[in-house]
């Protein structure tokens, strides 16, 4: 029986991986254009880091974390998420002594142990925003605009900004206990997580998306009845600053997300048509995180995007673009002879910034020219014993069918002439 990758995981070969590519490079260029820099941090943390910054009532840390004991009895875990990790990094590292905001960006893979469906994994990636140091709502509405501008710059359509705000604790204290008095005399009508959610994180319940609960939360009390009158404040700046950058957004009062460490402002982003999930990036502010894994009080705000989910949005609404093989040159040497001194050939090439390969098969000439065409190449360099005794190779434009003969000591000018700008000096 034959070895295959593990479930809820995937190979990502060539031909797909230039789509990743192509949406790594439209990130990168458009955090430049905010000022963000990229951080990285390690692929596993300490257990606690989880547990103390996501939260243990949630369902990441409870049900979906791959957590083993290491060989020097310490509980490490495979990160599910990285808010936590880059606020580690923040307090660990002293980034409270830089200028601040420290602006952040990150892009890589998380782990959770889920049921795999349409563009959900258990190795999955994510791109995220972290932005600590500031609790103004123009940064608020930075995070948020950013995160339009991207999809803008994909190209996708029919999406919904929901926003919302969770309070603080202090308004926070007060929605839970509302919140209590309206949902315990039927608490049995409630789906089993959420039962369970009822003691530890009731507002929780809100997020449920289980149809049941839906309607039987119907008209619970929701935070913003809640807020107090900073958060009010701010959660009306905010919607005065998205309309202002011209983010178009929905309110959601029960958009709560799933995480503990969330205070203020929480958002998501929609679009349908790409499976049983239509959120294709989320966050929101955790002004207390740092604080709660050991750092000095510290105003944080970020969201994740789900790199896969992205991914299937841009395939469905067909925004991908079309990618062609980068062309280049390749030595087509024919005998023994041919072959070492194109070896040569093809190394002084490459040196000179000019994209070339030589066959590694020893194949037939016409073999080789059906493969350079199938690979893309731009030029072939035909070299056999009669173009070495001569000095010369042919050199054959695989577009046109044109070919000309160039003397060896040549090869590498042309071909830089050919090539044209992209080559280096």
């Amino acid at each position: 029986m034959s070895i295959q990758r593990p479930k809820g995981t995937q190979d990502i070969l060539p031909g797909t991986v230039e789509k990743w590519q192509y949406l790594e490079d439209t990130i990168r260029t458009v955090c430049r254009e905010y000022g963000y820099e990229e951080i990285r941090t390690p692929m596993f943390e300490a257990t606690e880091l989880f547990q103390r910054g996501v939260g243990e009532t949630t369902d990441i840390v409870n049900k979906e974390m791959y957590t083993f004991l290491d060989k020097g009895e310490r509980s490490i875990t495979l990160r599910p998420e990285l808010t936590a990790a880059v606020c580690r990094a923040y307090a660990e590292n002293k980034l409270y002594a830089w200028p601040q905001p420290v602006k952040l960006y990150y892009i890589g893979p998380m782990f959770r142990y889920e049921r795999p469906q349409a563009g959900r994994f258990r190795q999955f990636h994510q791109f995220g925003i972290e932005v600590l140091g500031a609790d103004k709502p123009v940064v608020d509405a930075e995070v948020i605009s950013l995160v339009w501008t991207l999809y803008q710059r994909l190209g996708l359509t029919g999406l919904e900004v929901h926003i919302n705000s969770v309070g603080c604790p202090t308004c926070r204290a007060e929605h839970k206990d509302k919140l209590l008095e309206f949902l315990k005399p039927h608490s049995h009508e409630l789906c089993r997580d959420c039962q369970d959610r009822l003691e530890r994180n009731p507002m929780r319940i809100l997020d449920c998306k289980n149809p049941s609960c839906q309607a039987f939360t119907a008209g619970a009390p929701t935070t913003l009845d809640m807020l107090c009158p900073e958060c009010k404040s701010h959660f009306e700046e905010l919607q005065e600053l998205l309309k202002a950058a011209g983010v178009v957004y929905k309110v959601d009062p029960r958009l709560v997300r799933g995480l503990d460490y969330y205070r203020k402002t929480a958002f998501e982003v929609l679009v349908e048509e790409i499976g049983a999930q239509s959120a294709i990036c989320g966050g929101g502010r955790y002004d207390g995180l740092v604080a709660e894994i050991g750092g000095p009080p510290t105003p944080g705000i970020g969201f994740a995007m789900g790199m896969e989910r992205a991914l299937a949005a841009i395939e469905v609404q067909n925004k991908m673009p079309e990618f062609e093989k980068a062309g280049y040159a390749m030595i087509v040497a024919l005998g023994q002879q041919a072959q070492r001194h194109g070896f040569a050939w093809v190394s002084a090439l490459r040196k000179a910034g000019i994209p070339a390969s030589i066959d590694l098969l020893g194949r037939s000439l016409k073999a080789q020219l059906k493969a350079a065409d199938r690979e893309g190449v731009k030029y072939a360099l035909i070299l056999g014993e009669e173009e070495l005794n001569k000095g010369m190779a042919i050199l054959r434009d695989l577009r046109v069918g044109e070919q000309e003969e160039v003397a060896l000591n040549q090869v590498v000018s042309v071909l830089k002439d050919k090539f044209g700008e992209g080559v280096n000096a």
